[in-house]
């Protein structure tokens, strides 16, 4: 008898039965003591809701678009690496998938599958996630594959200067696949006795010089417009605005980097009011539920991104299952607004949350 998947926390204990240990500790892994990696998850179970009773739910219109393109809903797909770990036809299921689902995907420059492969394998509007290395040509190379090959947008990676500290790929020895978007121009085979290759790879190709400055370097090499991700505070909030990018993604990198960093639902409204509302704030980490989407939107974010349930589905099902994983978040948020009395996203406001914060306030 088959057992219906009916939540992603499902997808997820099928995934740990597929993959093997290394792959799959490298993909829920975090940094150090994981501390924050719990924490993601954990504050969103400590906000609630305020719904709205007696409004005509009857028609719920759950669209957005994010630099102008349309969604089907505010949840898109993450930058995250190796996808063909957890599946064969790797990062290519999950672009179809998201195709079907009308959402926008973010390729990570750390895909298995070719910038090119990904782009001619459907139709849908990609972004595409970018490291710096020490070598800049390597970065203006695949930042102009990208745009040549229909890439809407560049998503830079701020949060990683160096690789964190992730103990399990270290007990692992994890060893990474080869990233097919870097042959002819850099190597990724790296052969560590001790500990990642991911890391030696990373501590040997990316640059740890990049600064506020080379915002303007990268504006300089192509007409897409620039998102930052890994934004966690007001201060480097009000910096992205003043170098003229086009959006920012609260992000701590799915707690891989810097363990104690805040959960990034904690800090979003901090990054929000900094903005003011003069580029877009997007969110990732922690999202489970169809709840946690509703509480970033009220709390100001335009939309979310998903990372570890993609390939928890793809790694059960494949392109199916990233669908399902999509499906399954979408209509668990559509049936949030109905039930707090919102009828579109633009209707889901501050007022439909309360915070932990405003929970101890009320105590005193």
């Amino acid at each position: 008898m088959v057992v219906e998947v009916v939540n992603v926390g499902e997808y997820q204990q099928l995934a740990k039965q597929i993959l093997p240990k290394m792959y799959y500790d490298y993909f829920t892994g975090g940094a150090e003591d994981e501390h924050s990696l719990r924490e993601n998850v954990e504050a969103f179970r400590r906000i609630t809701f305020r719904p709205r009773v007696l409004i005509d739910v009857s028609r719920i219109n759950l669209s957005t678009n994010i630099l102008g393109y349309s969604m089907s809903s505010p949840i898109m797909v993450a930058p995250t690496a190796f996808h063909s770990l957890a599946h064969s036809e790797g990062e290519v299921a999950t672009a179809k998938a998201a195709a079907a689902s009308n959402t926008i995907m973010v390729l990570s420059y750390r895909s298995t599958r070719t910038i090119e492969e990904v782009a001619s394998s459907c139709n849908g509007v990609r972004f595409f996630q970018l490291y710096t290395y020490k070598r800049r040509d390597v970065s203006a190379t695949l930042v102009q594959r990208a745009e040549r090959n229909g890439y809407k947008a560049i998503v830079l990676t701020l949060d990683s200067p160096k690789l964190g500290r992730r103990e399990a790929d270290i007990k692992n020895k994890m060893v990474a696949p080869q990233l097919k978007n870097f042959d002819g121009l850099l190597s990724t085979e790296v052969v560590s006795e001790n500990g990642s290759n991911l890391e030696a790879f990373a501590s040997r190709a990316l640059d740890s010089s990049l600064n506020w400055n080379d915002i303007e370097w990268l504006k300089s090499i192509t007409n897409l417009p620039i998102l930052l991700k890994g934004v966690l505070t007001a201060e480097d909030a009000i910096k992205a605005v003043e170098v003229g990018v086009a959006g920012v993604i609260v992000s701590n990198h799915g707690a891989r980097q810097l363990d104690f960093v805040p959960a990034t639902i904690s800090v979003l409204e901090e990054i929000v009011q900094a903005v003011g509302g003069r580029i877009p704030v997007l969110l990732d980490g922690g999202i489970r539920r169809g709840t946690d989407v509703f509480k970033a939107i009220a709390l100001g974010a335009q939309a979310v991104l998903i990372g570890r349930p993609v390939i928890y589905g793809l790694a059960a099902d494949g392109q199916h299952g990233v669908t399902r994983v999509l499906e399954m978040l979408r209509d668990e948020f559509e049936l949030t607004m109905a039930l707090c009395g919102c009828c579109s996203v633009k209707d889901i406001t501050r007022n439909h949350v309360r915070t932990e914060r405003e929970r101890l306030r009320s105590l005193l």
